[in-house]
């Protein structure tokens, strides 16, 4: 695995995006406007305990309790390390991250409800310096659904804050309808990133191919709890299988 850009924090203003001549870019929009799929989480399977005699209670209760100390390890090992301000890339070359993204894992959202599988992002740079967002999804149907939106940059031309909105243009003056679009990890490839906001209620992990090598997927979830997300909210996308 290639070595990652050093984390850092960086405040700024609106700006465009450099100009080049390169085509998409990935990414998910954060804000109100924005529009995604989710998959609800598998319930927890209901338990039952019933009294047994002499030895076999004994073995139970011997069972039970070696299996809640491995849950309470296994729920520990989730636990997010970090819950102070999220820390983000010192650096995005905005040019270099253009291209197709695949979602791979997110939290659950409003926004992607209608999405069951084979979740993407595109960006194309436009004259003024924007980017041009274009998400696709596959509904339960079999059906493809499209979401088209803008994104601008916050800061310097490598900062890696970005904002979207999927609201109409004459809407762009109201705040509410931009949301940030922080990148926390970014692989030195440009093959996989993660992307969220400051308060870690949105979280997606992108890569350029529908699947990481689990070892890969091993790495990111490091980083996710060395950032304080929950990865007992994360939600690994499924792909579709024609």
């Amino acid at each position: 695995m290639e070595k990652m850009d050093t984390l850092s924090r960086h405040n700024g203003t609106d700006r465009a995006f450099p100009h080049a001549s390169a085509e998409g870019w990935p990414g998910h929009g954060l804000g109100a406007a924005a529009r995604h799929a989710a998959h609800p989480a598998w319930p927890a399977p209901a338990a039952s305990a019933r009294r047994l005699p002499g030895l076999l209670t004994a073995t139970v209760m011997l069972a039970a309790l070696m299996f809640s100390g491995a849950a309470v390890q296994n729920a520990r090992a989730d636990t997010p390390a970090d819950t102070g301000p999220l820390q983000t890339v010192e650096r995005v070359n905005w040019v270099r991250y253009m291209g197709t993204w695949h979602e791979v894992a997110k939290y659950p959202n409003r926004f992607q409800r209608q999405c069951m599988a084979d979740t993407t992002a595109s960006y194309s740079l436009q004259p003024d310096g924007t980017v041009q967002v274009r998400n696709r999804c596959r509904r339960a149907d079999g059906r493809m659904d499209e979401a088209l939106g803008v994104a601008r940059r916050i800061g310097a031309d490598d900062s890696p804050r970005a904002q979207v909105r999927f609201a109409p243009s004459w809407l762009s003056w109201l705040p509410l309808v931009w949301g940030d679009y922080w990148v926390v990890a970014l692989d030195a490839g440009y093959q996989w990133a993660v992307v969220s906001e400051p308060g870690r209620e949105y979280l997606w992990v992108l890569a350029r191919t529908p699947t990481l090598a689990p070892e890969v997927m091993i790495q990111i979830d490091a980083l996710l709890r060395h950032h304080g997300f929950d990865l007992n909210r994360l939600e690994r996308n499924p792909v579709h299988k024609p």
